[in-house]
C-alpha cells in the first residue's frame, strides 16, 4: 500500500512539474514578443527618420540641379542673342560694302568708255594727221617708211656694219668666256685621279712553300687552274708573291678571288681548283652588284632596275684607254650634273644619261652591233625614260642631239676623256689586239674557249674532245695561225696551242 502511495505522489509531482514547466514557458515567450516588438517599433521610427532625411537631401540636390540648369540656359540664350547681334550687323556690313561695289563697278565702267572714246578720237586724228602728211609729201605711210630707211642705211650704212660686226663679236667672245668657265669649274670641282688599269695582279702568299703545291706534280694544277681562269699565273723567284696576267681585268679578278681562297684552304687539286674558281665567279658577281649600286648611290641614279644594274657593274672590269669605264661614267655623270645646273637644264636626266651613256660595252662582245646601239637597246628594255635614251644616244653623233641634256652627256664625254692623265691610247690598242687574237681563234668551228697569254705572244684554244679529233686538232692549230698572219699586225711571233682533253667520269655510289 505503501508503495503504491509513492508511485502515486511522484506521478502527482511530475504532472505538477509539467504545468509550472509549460507556464513559466509560456511567460518566458510572452516577455520576448513583448522585446521583439519594442525593437521593431524602434526599426521602424529609425527608418522613417532616415527616409525623411534622405528625401530633404534629395530635394536640396534637386533645387541645386534646377537653378544650375536655369542658369546655364540663361547663359546659352545670351551667347545666342550675341551672335545674332553680330551676324546681323555683318549682313549689313557686306550690304553696304557690296553697295559701294557696284558704284565702283558701274564709276568704272563709265571711266572705260571715256578712255575706249578718247582712244578713238586720237586714232583717227592720227590717220588724218597721217593722211595730210601723205598728201602734203606725195608718198604713203609705206613709202616714207622705206624711203626713210634707205636714207638711213645709205647715210650710216658702213657705221652700222661695224657696229653690227662689233656686236657678234663680243657676243661670241662672252658666250665663249662662258662656256670656258663653266667647263673650267666642272673640271676643278672634280679633279679626280685616274689609275690606269695594268696587265697584270700580284698575290700576296704567307711562304714559298705555296708555290709548289700551286704548281703541283708536273704542273697539272697551275694548268688545271690556267685553264678554268684563263689567265697566265706567272710565279718566279720573288719572294712572297706570285702574279696573275691578263689583258681582261674580270678574269683577273676571278683568278684573284679563286687563287686566294685556295690558299687559304690549302687543298691544291685540279678538281678543287675547278670548284673553287666557279665560287670565285659568284663572288665577283657580288662585287659586279656592289660597284652599280655604289655607283648608282654616288651618282643620285635611283630606281634602275637590278639586272640593268648587274649589266652596269660589269663596267667596273671593262676599259677605255685604260681607263676603267665604271669609273669614267661616273665621273661623267658628276660633270654632267654641274653643266646642266649652270645651263639650267636638267641635272638629272644629265646624269643618268652620262651614267648609262657606255652601258653598251658591258655587252659589245656578246651582241652585234655598236656599243651605242646595244646601249640603246638594253635601257629601252628595262624601260628607261626616252629623256635619258636621247642624252645617252648621241654622245658619238650616231645619232641627232635631240635636247640639251645629249649635248651635256657629250661634252662631258669629252672633259672626261682628253683630260690629262685619264687614258692611254697604247694600253687601249694592246687590249684590242689580244681581244682581235681571242675573237679569231673563237671564230672556229668545235672551239670552246681561248686565251690570249703572254702578253699576246701566245695563245691556248681549248677544243671540245667529241666533235674534233687530234688530228682536226693540229689542223686548227694552223688555220688559226694563219689567220693571225693575214688579218692582224704584231711584233715578234704568236705561238697557238691547240688543246684537245677528254674526261671520263663517273660516280661510286
Amino acid at each position: 500500500m505503501s508503495l503504491k502511495l509513492v508511485f502515486l505522489l511522484i506521478a502527482l509531482a511530475a504532472a505538477g512539474g509539467a504545468v509550472i514547466g509549460f507556464v513559466f514557458r509560456w511567460l518566458l515567450v510572452l516577455a520576448r514578443k513583448g522585446s521583439i516588438e519594442v525593437e521593431v517599433k524602434q526599426i521602424l521610427l529609425d527608418a522613417r527618420e532616415d527616409a525623411k532625411k534622405i528625401t530633404g537631401e534629395a530635394q536640396e540636390k534637386a533645387k541645386e540641379l534646377t537653378a544650375e540648369i536655369e542658369r546655364a540656359h540663361s547663359e546659352k540664350e545670351e551667347k545666342l542673342s550675341k551672335q545674332e547681334e553680330r551676324v546681323f550687323k555683318r549682313e549689313e556690313a557686306l550690304d553696304k560694302k557690296q553697295g559701294e561695289l557696284e558704284v565702283e563697278i558701274t564709276t568704272a565702267k563709265q571711266k572705260i568708255e571715256e578712255v575706249r572714246a578718247i582712244k578713238e578720237r586720237a586714232e583717227a586724228l592720227v590717220q588724218e594727221r597721217a593722211g595730210e602728211l601723205a598728201k602734203v609729201a606725195g608718198l604713203s605711210k609705206d613709202a616714207a617708211l622705206t624711203q626713210l630707211y634707205q636714207e638711213l642705211e645709205r647715210e650710216n650704212g658702213e657705221d652700222l656694219m661695224m657696229r653690227t660686226a662689233k656686236l657678234e663679236r663680243d657676243g661670241m667672245e662672252r658666250l665663249e668666256r662662258r662656256a670656258r668657265e663653266i667647263l673650267t669649274t666642272a673640271i676643278h670641282r672634280l679633279g679626280n685621279s685616274v689609275a690606269s688599269d695594268t696587265m697584270a695582279t700580284a698575290i700576296t702568299i704567307p711562304n714559298d712553300d705555296i708555290k709548289g703545291k700551286i704548281i703541283g706534280k708536273e704542273g697539272r694544277n697551275i694548268k688545271a687552274f690556267e685553264r678554268a681562269t684563263g689567265v697566265e699565273v706567272i710565279i718566279d723567284d720573288t719572294p712572297g708573291s706570285i702574279v696573275l696576267s691578263s689583258y681582261d681585268p674580270l678574269r683577273r679578278a676571278v683568278a684573284r678571288v679563286a687563287l686566294e681562297n685556295l690558299i687559304i684552304d690549302g687543298r691544291i687539286q685540279p678538281a678543287k681548283i675547278e670548284e673553287i674558281v666557279e665560287k670565285a665567279k659568284g663572288e665577283v658577281n657580288k662585287i659586279i652588284k656592289e660597284k652599280a649600286e655604289a655607283a648608282a648611290f654616288e651618282t643620285g641614279v635611283l630606281n634602275l632596275d637590278p639586272r640593268l644594274l648587274m649589266i652596269l657593274g660589269r663596267l667596273h672590269f671593262r676599259t677605255s684607254y685604260g681607263q676603267s669605264v665604271l669609273q669614267h661614267s661616273v665621273e661623267m655623270a658628276h660633270i654632267a650634273g654641274m653643266i646642266a645646273e649652270e645651263l639650267g637644264a636638267n641635272p638629272q636626266i644629265a646624269r643618268a644619261g652620262a651614267l648609262l651613256h657606255d652601258i653598251g660595252k658591258a655587252l659589245d662582245h656578246e651582241v652585234q652591233g655598236t656599243h651605242v646601239e646595244i646601249g640603246r637597246r638594253i635601257l629601252q628594255k628595262f624601260g628607261v625614260q626616252e629623256e635619258v635614251i636621247k642624252a645617252m644616244q648621241a654622245h658619238h653623233e650616231e645619232y641627232p642631239y635631240e635636247t640639251l641634256e645629249s649635248y651635256i652627256v657629250q661634252v662631258a664625254d669629252a672633259i672626261s676623256g682628253g683630260r690629262p692623265g685619264a687614258r692611254r691610247d697604247s694600253v687601249e690598242q694592246y687590249i684590242k689586239r689580244l681581244a682581235d687574237i681571242e675573237g679569231i681563234a673563237n671564230s672556229f668551228e668545235g672551239v670552246e674557249k681561248s686565251y690570249a697569254i703572254s702578253a699576246g705572244r701566245e695563245v691556248r684554244v681549248f677544243v671540245k674532245p667529241d666533235t674534233m679529233n687530234d688530228f682536226q686538232a693540229r689542223e686548227l692549230a694552223r688555220q688559226v695561225a694563219l689567220r693571225i698572219e693575214n688579218e692582224l699586225k704584231y711584233p715578234g711571233e704568236i705561238k697557238v696551242i691547240v688543246i684537245r682533253e677528254t674526261r671520263a667520269i663517273e660516280f661510286a655510289r
